[in-house]
This record gives C-alpha cells, structure tokens and sequence, in this order.
C-alpha cells in the first residue's frame, strides 16, 4: 500500500511537469506574460482600491465613477467591505443637499407645494418661478395701462377753482316762484339760468297698442318722475280708460306724490313713496309682493331699476309711453357758466350731441344719481358735485355746500 501511493503521488508529478512543459513549448512568451500580467495585477489591485477609497468621499454625487470598481479583477472578499464604507460615507452628504435646497424652496417659494424634485430640477424651479411671475405682472400692468388710457376720468379737479357766479340747470324753469333754485340765487348771490337739455314727447296710443298691454291688468304703478304721472294718465284718456280708485301708486319721491293731485285724490292708504332712489322705494314695494306692478318709463330704459325688480320676485311690466329727445342748443353755443347741472344720462348726450368738441376746463359738472354720475364719468369729465348724499339729500343743498366752501374768502 506504501508503494503505491508513492507511485501515484510520482504520477501526478510528472503528469503535471509534463502539462508544462507542453504550455511552454507550445507558447512559451505568452505564458510569461501571463503570469506577469497576474501578477500585476493582484499587486496594483490594492493601491488602485487605496485610490479610489480615498477619492470617493470627495466625488459622492458622480454616478459613474460608482461603477468603476466593477472593472478591477480584485478578490470579492477585499472590494465588498470597501464598497459598503464608501455607502456609509456617500448617504448623509446626498441626504444634506436635498435638505438645504428643499427650505430654499420654502424660503423662495413659499406658495408651492410640490413633491421632492432632483437636485438639478429643483433648482430650476427656484431661480425661473419668480422670475416668469415677475415678467406676467408687468406686462398684465402695462395692457391694463394702454386699455384704460381712453377711458381716463380726471381724478383731480381742474385748478385754479375760481368763484361761482353762474349756474346752468339743464331742467325746465319752475313754474313756482318758491322753488329752492331761486333761494339759492338770492342767498349765495349767484345767476341761475333753466334751459332743458331734453324733451320728452308721448307715443301714440295706437303704437302702445302694439305692445298688448292692457293697463287694467296691473293693480299698481310706479313712476320714476313727474314725465311718467303725465304720460301714463294722458295714455289712459286716448284709450278712454278709467283708472279705478283702488289703484295703488309708488312714487320715487314725496315731491312726485305730492304732484299725484293733479290726477288723484291724495290717500296714504294708495300713494306709496321712497326718500330720492329706486333703491329707497324698493322697502316699499316688497311689503306689496301679491300686487302686479306697471312701470310707465322712456324708450331709454331704467336698467337699475329693472334689476331690483328682478332680484326682489316682483311681478312688473314695462310699458314704453313716452320718448327722449335731445333739444336745441344751439343758441348756448359762445355762453360759459361756471356748473352746469344735469339730471340724467339723456342730459349728458344731448351736450355731445350738440357740442361734439365740448371741453370742460374750468367749469365745474354737478349729477345728480348714480347714473346720471357715470354717464358724466364716461364721457371723460369730472364730477364736482355729487347729489344726493348723506349731507346733502338735494341738489340745490348740495350746489349750497359747495359754493359756500369755494366762495368762501373771495
């Protein structure tokens, strides 16, 4: 048993000297090179490890150089250990950026709310929001600017403000000699001329029949003005219809129900009226919800006053019986005054359409109601004086405030 396994372990010798010696004979050169390659590269498989442990730290976000240890024929156990401390190292210096640059995001733009980004596209996010906002405000600003420069009303009053010494009304001269127009003239010293802007004339009864509204049907009327009382009853006498005494009338001020007698016996069971506004009368009419409501007015329409209706659930209908024209004037042409008062937006047309290249200057523009006060607005001119407000509840006190104040020490 001795002598064989000497025998055998003499075998394998010489089997594996004679497989080397084949190699060499075969190829004697490139096995050289090939130990000497091996040999290499186990000695520079270290230093090179060394190397790149070192760099690592520094260069943490390049995703390439991560791969590189793929390429060294290094032995699993020594690279496994290397790779994981490099990971240890790499993850708080990834995890800090994203931190820094999320409050950035906070601090910048506060507004947004958005999921975590990369670090790159965050940045982008952060620099271009503000900027693109920026860019939109000023030139949704400078559109607005070139919108609105023909519609420019002048906010400030034109200067000097000289004293008042004339008027003009843009209504028809009082018939009364108590009207609070000539109070005002003797009281502050003033001229105050009257010459209507406008002039209203009655529709036929045969072109009101084309509209197919009966009167009888409505159990209340509502005038706006003394024009509407006139109109409505003259329409009733060309279609021979008898107003019956239980007809109930809602007036947009006590001086238009009081003006009702000429028609009417005045009862305050039948004659409703606000302050000065639609808007006033309003509190009247609701408390008469189960009446049906007829508003006598102009081929101009009361768009306001339309809209409350509506907006209440009140039963109306409009009947057109009367038309607005503008009158002459002509005669006005080479005659300055110093306010001129207007009472409805028609006014406000009429001076345009007679004085196309009309300038305000230094005369001062007195409206009253909102809507006559727009229509001054829109025509690019300035309003000076305001009626009714809490002060003063008419015209004529108002012009009174104001003349006392600009007159006052001249």
């Amino acid at each position: 048993m001795v002598a064989k396994k000497g025998t055998q372990k003499k075998t394998t010798k010489t089997a594996s000297k004679k497989a080397a010696v084949k190699t060499k004979a075969e190829n004697p050169k490139s096995a050289k090179v090939i130990v000497k390659k091996a040999a290499t590269k186990t000695t520079a498989a270290p230093k090179k490890a060394a190397t790149k442990t070192a760099a690592a730290p520094k260069k943490a976000a390049a995703p390439k150089k991560a791969a590189a240890p793929k390429k060294a024929a290094a032995p699993k156990k020594v690279v496994a250990p290397k790779k994981v401390a490099a990971k240890k190292v790499v993850a708080p210096k990834k995890d800090t950026p994203k931190k820094a640059e999320a409050t950035k995001k906070v601090v910048i733009a506060a507004t947004k709310k958005a999921s975590p980004v990369k670090t790159e596209d965050t940045k982008k996010v952060a620099i271009a929001a503000p900027k693109k906002t920026k860019a939109t405000k000023t030139k949704a600003v400078e559109e607005e600017v070139v919108i609105a420069e023909p519609v420019i009303v002048n906010t400030v009053p034109p200067t000097p403000r000289n004293k008042v010494k004339s008027i003009l009304v843009t209504q028809p001269k009082p018939e009364s000699e108590k009207s609070p127009y000539f109070d005002l003239a003797k009281k502050c010293n003033i001229k105050v001329d009257f010459r209507e802007f406008i002039h209203v004339e009655g529709i036929a009864a045969t072109d009101f029949r084309r509209d197919r509204i009966n009167i009888l049907d409505y159990s209340a009327v509502i005038f706006t003005s003394r024009n509407a009382a006139d109109h409505y009853f003259r329409m009733c006498q060309e279609m021979r219809i008898t107003v019956p005494e239980t007809m109930k009338y809602f007036c947009i001020s006590e001086s238009t129900a009081y003006y009702l007698q000429k028609y009417v016996i005045f009862r305050k069971r039948k004659i409703f009226h606000g302050k000065q506004t639609f808007a006033d009368m309003m509190d009247v009419i609701k408390k008469h919800k189960d009446d049906k409501f007829l508003l006598p007015c102009t081929d101009i329409a009361n768009v306001e006053g339309a809209e409350l209706l509506e907006k209440a659930k009140i039963r109306y209908a409009k009947a057109v019986i009367y038309k607005t024209v503008c009158s002459d004037l002509s005669d006005l042409a080479n005659v300055n005054y110093d306010v001129i008062v207007f009472f409805s937006p028609a006014g406000v047309k009429s001076l345009f359409q007679n004085f196309p290249d009309f300038k305000q200057n230094l005369t001062r523009i007195a409206a009253f109601g909102a809507t006559t006060a727009k229509a001054v607005e829109d025509a690019s001119l300035y309003v000076d004086i305001k009626a009714p407000n809490p002060l003063a509840p008419s015209m004529t006190m108002a012009l009174e405030q104001y003349i006392t104040l600009v007159n006052k020490g001249k």
